[in-house]
């Protein structure tokens, strides 16, 4: 079900009253529409880029019914729903099927630290009691906990778990999965990692879960796309055109600079809330000239 290139999605936020931001989902609905008809594989709202950490739980839910309402099954939506305490991702993720999420995103752990047999049964529990396929994700540069691969291949052996997100960028990494998982030909090995997506498919990767795409879906579902062909030549091309613009978008903590950039493309506001800021004229007029030489921007 999760293959090729999911976009993780920003949160479009407007300002409201008292200084506040509020959801602008005329403009969530937009994106969705506009990342469907540019081909994009699958969606994750509520992930790192859609900035869970300060939705409430109600607005979490909202975004994820608005997505799945729009995309109407035409792609996959795949809700982030994870948390550094179990009994609440569990609360999340039922949340979320009820919502009527194809599968949740759930991320390792953060602040607490749990060892790798505490990592497998919190994902195991999860899977159990929400009854929706999950996909583990691994970013330790965020939350100070590792997913070794060992780890995600005793995860696999679980029906319900069935993929990872790798976001370490390390190509041994992805080459140790492949290793690690011959029987599961039907677990998604994807990317979460912009810089690196090219070199991960052509590892064995399945796709990637792509901040990028939010801005150029039609360049990340296109490499997926000819790496999945074997189109390696057209694939080395767009990812030749896609990397100067992972480079601008993680210029400062994502997702700062995405939401900039899409809101100079005119898709939405560009509030984020607290503790982020966004970027200062300085960091805005050097995204909109990279933007404008990639052709993303008139």
């Amino acid at each position: 079900m999760f293959r090729g290139a999911l976009t993780a999605l920003i949160t479009p936020m407007r300002p409201a009253a008292g200084g506040a931001s509020e959801l602008d989902e005329p403009a969530l609905v937009a994106l969705v529409e506009a990342q469907i008809a540019a081909g994009i594989h699958g969606l994750v709202p509520c992930g790192t880029t859609g900035e869970a950490s300060t939705l409430s739980a109600a607005e979490h839910l909202r975004v994820v019914e608005l997505v799945v309402k729009t995309a109407r099954r035409r792609v996959p939506v795949l809700a982030g729903a994870g948390g550094n305490d179990t009994a609440r991702a569990v609360e999340l993720a039922r949340a979320c099927k009820a919502a009527g999420a194809d599968g949740t995103l759930q991320v390792t752990p953060y602040y607490n630290r749990p060892t790798q047999a505490g990592l497998v049964a919190h994902f195991r529990a999860i899977a159990e009691a929400s009854d929706l396929p999950v996909v583990v994700y691994n970013v330790p540069g965020r939350t100070g906990c590792d997913l070794l691969p060992e780890t995600v291949a005793e995860l696999a052996r679980d029906p319900k778990i069935v993929g990872i997100k790798e976001a370490t960028g390390d190509m041994n990494r992805a080459a140790r999965l492949r290793e690690l998982l011959p029987g599961r030909r039907d677990f998604a090995l994807l990317s979460g990692d912009d810089f690196t997506v090219l070199p991960f498919l052509a590892l064995g990767g399945h796709g990637v879960i792509s901040v990028t795409s939010n801005v150029a879906p039609q360049w990340v579902a296109g490499l997926c796309d000819a790496a999945a062909a074997g189109r390696w030549d057209d694939a080395r091309a767009l990812h030749d055109r896609h990397y100067p613009l992972a480079r601008a978008l993680f210029s400062q903590p994502n997702p700062i600079p995405v939401k900039a950039a899409v809101a100079l493309q005119g898709r939405c506001t560009g509030d984020l809330r607290l503790p982020l800021l966004p970027l200062d004229r300085q960091g805005r007029e050097g995204l909109a000239d990279t933007l404008r030489t990639l052709g993303l921007l008139s």
